[in-house]
């Protein structure tokens, strides 16, 4: 086999195709992988509810039970 003739052409145009294939199957498993594990990156803990900002208010002594209670009532409304 000659490789600068037609056949070394052909050679290289296969081993082209073949390190693509290649390429494009290992790209494809990987967007798989992350897309399985959870997708986004930098995903934090979920946003705080009302409910859970009142609870701290609470806890630190910023309203008292009544303002509490009050509060939580009109929540779950």
């Amino acid at each position: 086999m000659m490789w600068g003739g037609p056949e070394g052409w052909s050679w290289g145009i296969w081993m082209l195709h073949s390190f693509l294939w290649w390429l494009l199957l290992i790209l494809g498993i990987v967007v798989l992988v992350r897309l399985l594990r959870g997708g986004a990156r930098g995903a934090g803990p979920p946003p705080e509810t009302a409910l859970d900002i009142l609870e701290k208010r609470y806890a630190r002594g910023e309203i008292g039970k009544t303002e509490f209670e009050e509060k939580k009532r009109d929540l779950a409304q």
